[in-house]
């Protein structure tokens, strides 16, 4: 009984490091780099796009609210490339 209780306690604190590395999120457009030929053109996304757009995900409203960036993060592209990736556009 004990070693059951010792693995789920294990598992929580696992689960719990891993929730509190992705809320510590720094935003940084230049993490969007592998992005910038998906959305300048129609070439798929690559899977470090992908994960970059998910990482920077609570960010892009921050980012849509930039004009010097507005011009690139809010274009049809952008928003084809984030769906394809998995990530909704957000509601800002």
């Amino acid at each position: 009984m004990k070693a059951s209780y010792t693995a789920v306690l294990a598992v929580v604190l696992l689960l719990l490091a891993e929730a509190e590395v992705s809320t510590a999120v720094t935003c940084s457009p230049a993490q969007l780099s592998p992005c910038v030929s998906a959305i300048t053109s129609s070439t798929p996304p690559s899977k470090l796009c992908c994960s970059k757009i998910k990482e920077q995900k609570p960010c892009l409203c921050q980012y849509l609210r930039n004009p010097n960036l507005k011009k690139f993060v809010n274009t049809p592209n952008a928003r084809k490339v984030a769906t394809t990736c998995g990530t909704p556009f957000p509601k800002c």
